[in-house]
């Protein structure tokens, strides 16, 4: 198995396409806020996963810049990450093949976007702009595969709390820039229970603690339920779906950002990888 052979076979298509790839206009309307289950390494090895992240941001234009959510950065006050050009990338995994180290993904100036980012935020939340910190996997892998030319901007917000409540009003800051063309990303993984794993998951067997949880999850956004959704830790499958509330709370923003944060969403990619549900869905409106 060549280490990530499956995005080089990706890439031969997946650019061409991107190229004429059409741009968000303003009789867009608002581009939906997303939710995506963002992978890590192993991503680049899954033609499927790949080809699916890629035909998700195919059918949408594409926007003039991306403001995005991970559960691999958690800082208070809310940081912004560095915006300079080919923003460097965190390599925030270990041992894995030194292919994936080398991996980068040069994105355009983005101080603009960090500008309108800072500006949207009310005085109650505080906003630290980091010169140094670069684009961590929670960013860039799931983006190598929806924008392979890498000629979007990119800004990383940082997780400055594990509040549901207050993630909600962030994201609700940010909903006004879907209308001029930015995509609003919380990046996590629907279950991740890595403390959790056993042989037979890496075989295909799903755990009943990540399916369970997923059912949950696709019922309580069906019916957009926001209150029952802030009340994860009582979720079937806990606390083995989420030992730790960082892969699901960006799920928060996102759903701030949405029109209406109640309403029901839809989902774009689900399934299962080593066990683990990688649900994603985007927001109605």
């Amino acid at each position: 198995m060549i280490p990530a052979g499956a995005y080089d076979q990706f890439l031969v298509d997946a650019l061409e396409q991107s190229r004429a790839h059409r741009g968000w206009e303003p009789a867009d309307g608002p581009l939906p806020a997303l939710y995506l289950s963002h992978g890590a390494p192993p991503l680049f090895d899954d033609a499927e996963w790949l080809r699916q992240l890629f035909d998700w941001a195919r059918a949408l234009p594409k926007p003039r810049g991306i403001v995005i959510v991970s559960a691999h950065w958690e800082t208070a006050p809310l940081a912004l990450s560095a915006t300079g050009a080919a923003t460097p990338l965190v390599y925030d995994f270990g041992g894995f093949h030194p292919r994936y180290y080398e991996l980068t993904y040069p994105t355009p100036d983005a101080a603009a976007l960090a500008d309108r980012v800072a500006a949207a935020m009310p005085a109650s939340e505080p906003v630290f702009r980091h010169p140094r910190r670069g684009l961590d996997h929670g960013a860039w892998v799931p983006l190598m595969a929806m924008y392979p030319l890498a000629d979007v901007p990119v800004l990383q917000v940082s997780l400055p709390s594990h509040d549901p409540a207050r993630l909600l009003a962030i994201g609700a800051r940010l909903r006004e820039l879907r209308g001029e063309g930015v995509l609003v990303i919380g990046s996590g993984f629907m279950t991740h229970g890595l403390p959790f794993v056993t042989p037979a998951m890496f075989r295909g067997e799903v755990p009943a603690w990540s399916s369970d949880f997923d059912a949950w999850i696709a019922d309580a956004l069906a019916r957009g339920d926001v209150d029952t959704l802030a009340q994860f830790g009582r979720a079937p499958g806990m606390p083995f779906a989420h030992p730790t509330p960082d892969h699901f709370i960006p799920l928060f923003v996102t759903l701030g950002a949405a029109a209406d944060p109640a309403a029901p969403v839809t989902t774009t990619v689900d399934g299962y990888m080593f066990g683990f549900s990688k649900r994603s869905f985007q927001t109605a409106g």
